[in-house]
């Protein structure tokens, strides 16, 4: 069994270009660090949420991995600051916790 971890941001349409290039920060992050997850990212076209949204998400062998994952989040101080300066163009964030099935054929 696995599970998804999605974060699910909308940012001020009118700070996307700061709103991004902060993400673009965060996979940097993301890619030198070794305790960190290396999420995807992608932004909706069509569908239910707003096109101003970035939709990260990485999957996980179980959900102590999913925890394991968000206390990283939490103790990375480069994490915590680029948030910082990220989070005054979040108008809404949620996460998401998926449980990936597999039925039998």
């Amino acid at each position: 069994m696995t599970y998804l971890l999605r974060f699910i941001q909308s940012y001020k349409p009118v700070h996307r270009k700061e709103f991004l290039a902060l993400e673009s920060k965060f996979q940097n992050l993301e890619r030198q660090s070794k305790t960190l997850p290396k999420g995807l990212r992608s932004q909706p076209l069509a569908g239910g949420e707003p096109n101003h949204s970035l939709i990260w998400e990485c999957e996980f062998a179980s959900l102590a991995e999913v925890q394991k994952a968000l206390q990283s989040f939490e103790d990375d101080p480069e994490h915590t600051r680029l948030f910082e300066l990220q989070a005054p163009y979040i108008v809404e964030i949620r996460t998401e916790i998926l449980e990936r099935l597999s039925f039998p054929e």
